[in-house]
């Protein structure tokens, strides 16, 4: 925001004195937040540094060792440069032993050789500190509106993201709890190197605060998250080249300006309050379906008004057995598809799809799509005795509606496309059966769990249930979940922390060994491919930094579940 000493040297009334550079040239690009003219050798006590001082020499010592003493206290201030107008004290230059002193400490020493008025320099100079001061001002103002502007239109987090990088001129990188990209922009540098070995990087970036600067990384940082509960962080590198200035000896801090600050923490309640906000294009009826079965699933409305309304669209769900459904595709994107808009078709068939099954089978339900890849459905039975025949005749229904449409063509190669395997495959999950609208939401969240979880099963089974997910399936499904996430960093960022400081040695792997073989020490060491000395070792120093005794059995329990979390975590 301030001009340096090189800036203001080239301002007309500065040129007019003929300035010359005696010392100091490498501090030339120093800011300048203010103009000091004094003509007192003990100045440096009214000074707060960053000044540039002004003055005419008539004041200074005239002795070697109190020019000495007056540069020093300049420098350890932290003043941004010296001025010295010759013509009054010196004649022909500064003395030599002012120059020395000066260039010993980096301190610029400027000679003026010709008489200028020091009024007109601080006049150019402040109305410049105060022009760059009003810019960051506009700069600040176009950031709160332009975030307002995304939050009101709801931009989806890759917008976010391109327009902080574009408004900063940095990389812009935005990360979940367990350090994986979610998102960035590396504003015209290369992604590549931008997002190498990133959680290793990332975890050696840590900020004092909430949203804080970094300097030994160069990166400013600052928590995402809303309602009190935080889900990531969003970075942004300056200065963009990587170079991260240092501080001299008795200079502030160096740190990004506060309108980068203030853009960051901006950008981060934006993806906030867009994590927030959903929308919908379908029709009416769908969209009523989908609104009140989100509603079940966000809390979003009063579950009487949900009752109220599935009433009035013929959906009795008051006094009824409730069982929540999921169905989806075992895979992302079907093959031959892709793009945004193959994808939406393909959820759309199959939201049309599962109401036609409904039908057929006699069934009551809401049913809609509730995310960009599964279709759900909240079946209202009239006891809970008819949950299995119910269930059995919408898997059947559904193969049936599906075979009908076209896509029962892998059929034919012995592949049920309701249940197998294959890039038509669907999976029909159902929660647990409950028997009132409040606990609805619990059978359909259970549901889904169970329908991201059994993308990782291979058997044929017509329908998921509960029982059918094992642990590692569990962790997966909720891989996404913030509070398994800092579950991990819990358990293990200590040792992630270590890993990443020494890669050579990967204490993780040795961990994973010891855990994976029961506890058996030998044959551990075994499977790590190291003498058993030196796999005790290891174990040694895993249990000083996770502080922790790795022979007690509730200790190594929670450290395998969160070996698995990370797994899930990392898995794509």
């Amino acid at each position: 925001m301030f001009p340096t000493v090189r800036e203001i040297l080239a301002l007309d009334p500065v040129r007019h004195g003929a300035p010359r550079v005696v010392a100091g040239d490498d501090g030339l690009d120093r800011p300048v937040r203010w103009v000091h003219v004094a003509e007192v050798p003990d100045i440096a006590t009214l000074l707060g540094g960053g000044e540039l001082v002004l003055t005419t020499g008539i004041g200074l010592p005239a002795d070697d060792a109190g020019l000495r003493a007056f540069i020093g206290d300049l420098a350890d201030v932290g003043v941004s440069g010296l001025v010295v107008e010759l013509g009054r004290r010196y004649l022909s230059g500064v003395p030599r032993v002012m120059a020395a002193a000066a260039d010993r400490r980096g301190l610029p020493l400027v000679e003026l050789r010709r008489a200028t008025p020091f009024v007109r320099i601080t006049e150019a100079v402040h109305a410049l500190i105060v022009d760059a001061q009003l810019t960051e001002l506009r700069a600040t103002e176009e950031i709160h509106q332009r975030f307002n502007d995304l939050s009101v239109e709801g931009a989806d987090t890759a917008e976010v993201i391109r327009q902080a990088a574009e408004l900063s001129g940095c990389p812009v990188v935005l990360e979940n709890l367990s350090r994986q990209v979610l998102g960035y922009d590396p504003a015209g540098e290369s992604a590549e190197l931008l997002l190498d070995g990133w959680e290793q990087h990332s975890r050696r970036i840590r900020p004092a605060g909430r949203t804080a600067y970094d300097l030994d990384s160069g990166w400013l940082v600052t928590t995402v998250g809303a309602r009190g509960q935080d889900w990531g962080r969003l970075l942004l590198r300056w200065p963009a080249s990587g170079d991260v200035p240092s501080a001299q000896a008795g200079e502030p801090t160096v740190g990004p300006p506060t309108r980068l600050t203030i853009l960051i923490e901006r950008a981060a309640s934006t993806l906030a309050l867009g994590r927030l906000i959903r929308r919908d294009a379908e029709g009416l009826e769908r969209q009523i379906h989908r609104t009140l079965l989100t509603a079940l699933l966000d809390h979003s409305r009063p579950v009487d008004e949900v009752g109220l309304r599935a009433k009035a669209l013929g959906v009795v769900l008051d006094r009824r057995h409730l069982v929540g459904v999921m169905v989806r595709h075992r895979a992302d994107d079907a093959a031959g598809e892709v793009g945004p808009e193959a994808a939406q078709a393909r959820l759309r068939d199959l939201a049309e799809a599962v109401g036609q099954a409904v039908r057929e089978a006699k069934l009551t339900a809401l049913t809609s799509a509730v995310d960009d890849h599964s279709v759900g459905a909240l079946l209202a039975l009239p006891d809970p005795a008819a949950e299995d025949r119910a269930l059995s005749a919408f898997a059947s229904a559904l193969h049936r509606v599906r075979l009908d449409a076209g896509t029962g063509r892998a059929s034919t190669a012995g592949v049920d496309p309701a249940r197998g395997a294959g890039p038509a495959a669907v999976i029909v999950a159902a929660g647990s059966g409950v028997g009132s609208l409040r606990e609805a939401r619990r059978s359909l969240v259970e549901a889904r769990q169970i329908a991201e979880a059994a993308r990782r099963d291979r058997r044929d089974l017509p329908i998921f249930r509960l029982p059918h997910v094992g642990l590692a399936g569990l962790l997966h499904l909720l891989r996404d979940e913030p509070r398994l996430q800092t579950f991990v960093e819990r358990e293990l960022g200590t040792l992630l922390e270590y890993d990443a400081r020494h890669p050579r040695e990967q204490l993780l792997d040795t961990l994973r060994a010891y855990l994976e073989q029961g506890r058996n020490k030998s044959a551990a060491a075994a499977a790590a491919h190291l003498s058993r000395p030196a796999f005790y070792e290891r174990l040694a120093r895993i249990a000083r930094i996770l502080d922790v005794d790795l022979d007690s059995v509730e200790a190594a329990l929670s450290l395998h579940v969160a070996l698995l979390a990370l797994e899930a975590v990392r898995a794509p």
